[in-house]
């Protein structure tokens, strides 16, 4: 299970199925407002993360967008150096409220296109779900969006895009860490070319004193945070770690020296079933 992800570094990336290429480690930016995500955002660039991810629901994307472009300007980068991330929240959800949508978020980030553009649940229902996919559609023929996906999506939410839409979902975006693995659900992305962004990767905090991860912890002398992540890598997800805190962006950016084996794995992956954020998979 280890062996395959030895060379990840924190550059690498994922090719999705749009052809576009994803950074395998995400910055997240969910409950940070102001000053607070312009300065995140900028140090998690400076550290190396090269790729971010907002919503609509988040209120940040405009705060997100500066830090972006400040760090293009400081640094001479390009805006096709950064992989930029938002989602349409339930409420904007419809053809024509997403079509306002995603030229809201084009406006508030101001950074000419949106890498990853994803329906943030299915819980607005069918109808919905399906004409705000058509919205999203149109958008990536426009060049307003690089790529579609999806977030909090169960098996049944993917079968109906699968019959209905032209574009397939690039990304399915779940909460996922060692104790709510989804292995049905993760084993039925990766067989349909779905990259698999595990949020709450690193539990808040929750799960850090549980001693399957203080064992691994104490093996690899890395943090309870490092090791969770690392798992995350290792299943083949894309994780989405958040912090305000400098020295907490960086350690969670230092996956790329230590490898979980196959025994570490084993021991860290449970059959529980912990949401720790919400749970709309299951949803009509």
């Amino acid at each position: 299970m280890a062996s395959h992800v030895s060379k990840l570094t924190l550059h690498s990336k994922v090719r999705l199925s749009s052809g576009f290429d994803m950074p395998v480690l995400g910055f997240g930016v969910y409950m940070a407002h102001g000053e607070d995500v312009i300065n995140s955002v900028y140090h998690a660039l400076k550290t190396g993360y090269r790729h971010i991810d907002s919503a609509t629901l988040y209120e940040n994307e405009r705060e997100v967008g500066i830090a972006i472009k400040k760090w293009i300007e400081d640094t001479g980068g390009k805006r096709e150096d950064v992989f930029y991330t938002t989602k349409i929240w339930d409420t904007d959800q419809g053809y024509k409220n997403a079509k306002k949508a995603i030229n809201w978020s084009l406006r508030e980030c101001d950074l000419g296109y949106i890498d990853l553009y994803l329906i943030h649940s299915p819980y607005p229902g069918r109808d919905m779900r399906l004409e705000t996919w058509k919205a999203m559609e149109e958008a990536v023929a426009e060049g307003k969006i690089k790529s579609i996906g999806v977030s909090n999506y169960g098996i049944k939410h993917l079968k109906e895009l699968e019959k209905n839409a032209k574009i397939q979902p690039a990304v399915n975006q779940l909460e996922i860490h060692p104790f709510l693995v989804r292995s049905e659900l993760v084993d039925y992305c990766q067989n349909h070319n779905i990259v698999v962004e595990a949020f709450c990767p690193i539990t808040r905090g929750q799960k850090f004193k549980d001693p399957r991860v203080q064992a691994v912890v104490a093996k690899h002398n890395k943090t309870p945070a490092q090791v969770l992540l690392r798992w995350s890598l290792q299943r083949g997800l894309v994780p989405l770690p958040k912090s305000t805190k400098p020295e907490r962006i960086e350690e969670n950016a230092d996956l790329f020296d230590f490898e979980l084996d196959d025994d570490d794995m084993k021991s860290l992956t449970t059959d529980e079933y912990y949401v720790i954020d919400w749970d709309p998979t299951n949803t009509a």
